[in-house]
Parts: structure tokens; C-alpha cells; sequence
């Protein structure tokens, strides 16, 4: 058993590690100061909020109503395999905070141990025993110790501390990583619609062209029309037959990528094209997510990415401490206890027993500037998070100012281009009309043509760009946003 005194000294010891560990060498976090606008410019409203790496972000998809597109995201959510791996790395960031608990906790140790040696060897230069004064002797061994380094200093709790952080900047990443996969997705699988719409005009225009160059073979074979007209309107339906043709490798390899997003391979995944009455007045209403007025104030507490940047600053923070605790002392309580004996019949008695206990403080004197170049490197590294946080604000900022006048300049242009759409197929009609009452050239019709055309086209080009605007705002705002706000 151990003594009253030493009993006394080693609870002394004990209450004073617990008083000294109320505080832990190093800086105490503080949010890096920040230039944040007092509003944006295409959306007034700010208020300061706190970074949430873990907050929920919901279904923000459902906001375009597209049944397709929810079943998508269900099997992306479940399959992707960058989103598996982000979420791997984050076990990986839980399991090195328990890692770092345990330095909190006492080490036990058990040892058992049978040896046969010389239990008193002479000065004899020869390899085996055969001193007189020698005995060979079988001794056994049993023992348990434990070991407990007292975090005086605060060194483990940084350590806590640090690792917290960076497990919650692992949990941000994978929620970024969940986001952007989420919004490729979105943004794909509506250009791929999108090209569904085009390969609709497509048809339509071929289908018109083919009769525009029967027609007027039909007038060539009478001496209405010339050659060049049956010529250009051969040329016409090539060119045109062309376009249709790289489209369809357009939303072919569109078609690709969303199986490789959802974890397929591009082999097992088919997506059937959407039969759509009209390509460009049915895909006008495109369901644009309604920005609450809130917006601003939440962008730093729904951002991922931002989030994740700040845990890194407090992980660095916490790292700092962690280097100057290397200049203190350290402070460790031992025990040891066991059976030692050469003889096998009462090796595990009373008589054999043996035991120690009591506190070791060690402290480096000198390290050739070790811990110095360890502090000044872990300040250094703070200094990069904070400067790579307060870029992620900055970015933050940009891409929502970006996609907010996107989104707005981009729904004016598509009420300008589908006037523009409405007067080119007038234009056409009127046209043909002519060049069938010989009152007009057939070079007047083509060019009408692909005018009409032309314009077309833009007007779903202008509709893509909508889809991805409005999902790379939904994007930069950390995911969409609750209905009641």
C-alpha cells in the first residue's frame, strides 16, 4: 500500500494539475475582422450572421417542381462517389478528435514476462556460461502500469480544440462537396433539356426546310425558279442537318455526365428525351427561385465553404497554443505494480509482489531552436487561414452579386429575344407567302429562314443560361432558402 506522505503528495499533485488546467497557454479565438458591404448592390438588406458548417440545407431542387430532377438527386445523393469520399474524410477528422480526447485519459499497460539468463555473470570473454560464482536462472515476470501526463498547460485541450475544428471544417467540406455536386447536376441536367428543346426545333426546321426545297425543285422542274434557289435550299437543309447532328453529341455526352454523377457508368444510364409542344414557349416559364429579402444577412451563415474556412482559422489558432506549450514543463503521475519471482509454484503470491508510484516533471533546456521554428511556422499558418477565410467572403459576395444580375439582366433578355423569336416567324411566313406568289426572291426566304432560326436558338441558349444562373445563385447562397422567409 502506499504511505500516508505519499499519498498526501500525490493528490497535492493531482488538485494542482486540475487548478492549472483552467488555462491553456497560446491566443483564445477571435473571428478575424472582416470588410463585409453594407448591402449588395443588386439587393439591399445585411446583417452579420455566424458561420454553421452543419446547418441543413433541405431539398433546394424542389423549387423547380421537376419530378425527373428530384429522382436524380436522390440517386446523386446516395452514389456519388466525390460526395462518399468527402464524407470518408470527415470519419477520418471525427476519428483523430477522439484521438486527441484520449491524451486526457491515463495510459494502462499490462507485461508478463518469462526469462532464462545468468543472474550473475563473471568477467569470462567466452559465449557460454561457465563461471563458478554464474547461476542460470528462470525468472518470471508479471506486471501492470499506468502512466498519466497531466495537460497542466493546456496542450491537449488545443489539441481537442484544433481537431474539433478541423472536423468541422471536414463537415463543411462535405457539405460543399454535397452542394456543388448537387448544383452540376441541376445545371446539366437542365442544359440537357434544354438541347431536348433544341433537337424539337431542329426537327421543325428540317421538316420545313425539306418542304421549302421540294417546293421549289418543284418550281425549278416548271421554269419558276432557278437553280441557285433549288441550290440554296439544298445548302440550307445540310447546314442545318449538321447542327441537329452536334447537338445530338452535345446532350449525348451531357447524358454521360449525369451517369458519372450519379455513380453509373455511361453504359448502364439513359435519359429519355421530354416531348415538349413547343420547345421555346413551353420552356419560357422557367420557375425562377423567388430571393428573399434576408438573403444578405444569412450568406455567411449558409455558405459552406465560408464556414469551413473560419474552422480552419480556429484550428490554426488552437495549433499556436500547442507549439508554446512546448516550452513548459511537463508533469506525469506513474504506478507500477506486479509479481516477480524465479519460481513457478509461488510466483503469484504475497512475498513476490512489488509496486512504485510517483510524479516525473521533464522539460527541454535546449533544442537547437526547434520549438521556436515549430511556433513560428504555426503562426505563419494561421496567418494563411485567415487570409484564405477572409477571401472566402470575399468570393462568397461575388458569386451572389454575379448570378443576382445574371438573373436579372437575363430574364429582360429573354423577353427581348422572344419578341424577337414572334416577328422572325412572322417574317418567314410572310415570306414564303411571297416567294410562292412570285413576289419575292427565294435568297429573301432563306435569309428569313435562318434569321428565324437563328433566333430560335438564341432564345434557348438565353433560356439555359437562366437554369444555371438560378442554380449557381442557389449555389452561392448555400443552398436555397426556407419558403417563410
Amino acid at each position: 500500500m502506499l504511505s500516508t506522505k505519499t499519498g498526501i503528495t500525490f493528490l497535492s499533485i493531482a488538485c494542482l494539475s486540475i487548478t492549472l488546467a483552467g488555462c491553456a497557454v497560446g491566443p483564445d479565438y477571435q473571428r478575424p475582422a472582416l470588410e463585409v458591404p453594407a448591402d449588395f448592390r443588386e439587393m439591399p438588406g445585411w446583417k452579420l450572421a455566424q458561420p454553421r458548417a452543419d446547418q441543413r440545407r433541405g431539398d433546394w431542387w424542389a423549387i423547380y417542381g421537376d419530378v425527373a430532377l428530384d429522382e436524380l438527386m436522390s440517386q446523386l445523393n446516395a452514389q456519388n462517389q466525390d460526395i462518399r469520399a468527402a464524407e470518408a474524410r470527415y470519419r477520418q477528422a471525427r476519428a483523430l478528435v477522439r484521438n486527441a480526447r484520449a491524451g486526457f485519459l491515463p495510459n494502462v499497460g499490462a507485461n508478463g514476462a518469462v526469462t532464462r539468463g545468468s543472474a550473475n555473470f563473471s568477467s569470462s570473454t567466452t559465449s557460454t556460461i561457465t563461471d563458478v560464482t554464474g547461476r542460470i536462472e528462470t525468472e518470471r515476470d508479471a506486471m501492470l502500469d499506468a502512466s498519466w501526463e497531466l495537460d497542466v498547460w493546456g496542450r491537449v485541450r488545443r489539441e481537442v480544440e484544433a481537431s474539433t475544428a478541423t472536423a468541422l471544417a471536414s463537415l463543411g467540406d462535405l457539405e460543399g462537396a454535397r452542394l456543388s455536386a448537387q448544383a452540376e447536376l441541376a445545371i446539366n441536367y437542365f442544359q440537357l433539356r434544354v438541347l431536348d428543346a433544341r433537337q424539337q426545333l431542329f426537327t421543325r426546321t428540317l421538316a420545313a426546310y425539306e418542304k421549302s426545297l421540294q417546293i421549289t425543285e418543284n418550281r425549278y422542274a416548271v421554269g419558276v425558279a432557278s437553280r441557285a434557289d433549288v441550290v440554296q435550299a439544298q445548302a440550307q437543309l445540310y447546314a442545318a442537318q449538321a447542327e441537329a447532328l452536334d447537338n445530338r453529341v452535345q446532350r449525348t455526352q451531357l447524358e454521360h455526365a449525369i451517369a458519372v454523377q450519379l455513380g453509373k457508368p455511361p453504359s448502364a444510364f439513359a435519359l429519355a428525351p421530354m416531348p415538349i409542344a413547343d420547345e421555346v414557349t413551353a420552356l419560357a416559364g422557367l420557375s425562377v427561385p423567388i430571393i428573399p429579402s434576408v438573403l444578405p444577412s444569412e450568406l455567411l451563415e449558409r455558405r459552406p465553404d465560408v464556414a469551413a474556412a473560419e474552422q480552419r482559422v480556429m484550428a490554426a489558432n488552437a495549433d499556436i497554443g500547442v507549439a508554446q506549450a512546448a516550452y513548459y514543463p511537463t508533469l506525469s503521475l506513474g504506478a507500477s505494480g506486479g509479481y516477480r519471482s524465479t519460481s513457478a509454484t509461488d510466483w503469484l503470491s504475497a512475498p513476490n509482489r512489488y509496486w512504485s508510484v510517483g510524479p516525473a516533471l521533464a522539460m527541454t533546456l535546449f533544442d537547437g531552436g526547434r520549438r521556436s521554428a515549430e511556433k513560428e511556422r504555426a503562426e505563419a499558418a494561421y496567418d494563411e487561414t485567415v487570409a484564405g477565410y477572409r477571401q472566402s467572403v470575399l468570393t462568397a459576395f461575388q458569386e451572389v452579386e454575379d448570378n443576382l444580375v445574371a438573373a436579372r439582366l437575363l430574364e429582360e433578355q429573354a423577353q427581348v429575344q422572344d419578341a424577337a423569336v414572334t416577328a422572325s416567324r412572322k417574317a418567314v411566313e410572310i415570306l414564303n407567302n411571297q416567294y410562292r406568289a412570285g413576289k419575292a426572291g427565294y435568297l429573301e426566304v432563306v435569309t428569313a429562314q435562318t434569321t428565324a432560326l437563328a433566333n430560335e436558338r438564341q432564345a434557348l441558349q438565353v433560356l439555359g443560361q437562366r437554369y444555371s444562373a438560378s442554380v449557381l445563385l442557389v449555389r452561392a447562397a448555400g443552398g436555397g432558402w426556407s419558403q417563410e422567409h
